[in-house]
């Protein structure tokens, strides 16, 4: 599966890394890796997760509009008539909160559900939060500041996308400590193989979060606000027909897929700044690139490293036929750094014009929240700029074990 060399610019041979998301090495810098997996073919079977590997542009592109393909298979089969084994009984809570929501449901349910939700992320209404983006993330850097530095990750980039969703869907700020931790342990499912005790602690967070948002769905239904479950609770009086678990998986949903990559794209975006100073430099000098460059961040180490689907009718890839009951493994971030879509793909190029970066998916599962986190990236990057315009590191920062949702464990700077 692998190539064992490759050639050097002097004609000798150099080993190629290979794919190992398990190891520490590999998930500090898989893009060697990745250009192996690319230099040897289009398809590659990857046998301990039972996946077959897609890293390039063109074909991830492609498969993710392709309806041969999707995010589950019970819209047609059993799992018994797809050739699966049924998930362990006590991971049922899991699978229950996560099947219900969008990212994981095929139309027509999904197509239901996304035309609903999408009232909430319409240009006009992302425009009407850009002052509560832009003064959430004043305060947060403002504390930064005064504080002369610490850690980014937890003093800006955690609470600001956290913050917004959560006065999106109404809940208290009293609430709101228990969000990330229960976010970031359901979560921990989406990495490959995940262990037993990721298992558990995805199950009971699946049941506390979902216990809270039920009574919060209750309190909405007698006391309506200007929320979104109050939108969707309306939404479903009037015959839309959005159940009480698709509201829940919904309000989950948005938050996990609304902070985690947010916070990833923040971190993970400064850490490259900080490697590349005279990019960094460039655009301290001129806020104006800040578009292009948040866009560049996002293509050159996306968050989202990977992504699954499940092939629900033959699909070939290059002579390779991928039987149904096969899932397949996008790899975004090989995608990200292709370099037949990209020119010069290793270099970080914060000016970059044209950048078809995959970091937000494409076809029916394009991000919904694209507008909204574009808006809290330009906030927290542009008062950073402003107000913290020497920031340097003060500690060599370590990646989190996980890859599939791919970031460091903290940031820590000084001003």
């Amino acid at each position: 599966m692998y190539p064992s060399s490759r050639s050097a610019a002097d004609g000798s041979f150099e080993p190629v890394r290979p794919f190992d998301p398990w190891s520490p090495a590999f998930v500090a810098d898989p893009y060697p890796a990745y250009a192996g997996l690319r230099a040897t073919g289009r398809v590659h079977y990857f046998e301990p997760t039972d996946q077959w590997l897609v890293p390039h542009h063109s074909d991830v592109s492609a498969l993710l509009r392709d309806r041969r393909l999707g995010r589950t298979y019970l819209h047609r089969f059993t799992h018994e008539e797809f050739g699966r084994t049924p998930p362990p009984a006590e991971h049922e809570p899991f699978h229950t909160l996560n099947g219900q929501g969008l990212l994981d449901l095929e139309a027509p349910d999904h197509t239901r559900i996304r035309r609903l939700v999408s009232k909430a992320f319409t240009p006009r209404t992302v425009e009407q939060l850009v002052p509560t983006v832009r003064r959430l993330a004043a305060g947060l850097v403002d504390s930064f500041v005064e504080a002369g530095g610490g850690d980014l990750l937890t003093s800006v980039a955690e609470p600001l996308p956290v913050a917004v969703i959560a006065e999106m869907l109404g809940i208290p700020e009293s609430d709101r400590a228990p969000l990330r931790p229960w976010s970031a342990a359901i979560c921990g499912m989406y990495e490959l193989n995940p262990s037993d005790d990721t298992a558990r602690a995805a199950v009971r967070a699946s049941l506390d979060f979902s216990a809270y948002l039920r009574e919060l769905i209750k309190e909405r239904r007698k006391n309506p606000g200007s929320d979104l479950i109050s939108a969707l609770i309306a939404a479903h009086d009037e015959g839309e027909r959005l159940s009480e678990q698709e509201m829940i998986s919904t309000c989950v949903l948005l938050l996990n897929a609304g902070h985690e990559a947010t916070v990833n794209t923040t971190v993970n975006g400064w850490w490259a700044l900080l490697r590349h100073p005279g990019q960094l430099a460039a655009l301290r000098a001129d806020h104006g690139l800040l578009p292009t460059a948040i866009e560049e961040l996002m293509r050159y180490d996306t968050p989202l490293q990977l992504f699954e689907r499940w092939v629900l009718d033959d699909i070939e890839i290059d002579g390779t036929v991928i039987p149904r009951g096969s899932e397949v493994a996008l790899l975004f971030g090989s995608a990200n750094r292709d370099p037949a879509r990209f020119p010069a793909p290793d270099t970080l190029d914060l000016a970059r014009r044209e950048n078809p970066h995959i970091s937000f998916g494409a076809g029916i599962h394009f991000c919904l929240g694209a507008p909204l986190a574009r808006v809290e990236l330009a906030a927290s990057f542009g008062e950073l700029l402003r107000r913290a315009p020497n920031l340097c590191l003060t500690a060599e920062p370590e990646w989190n074990p996980g890859y599939v949702i791919r970031g460091l464990k903290e940031l820590r700077v000084e001003l």
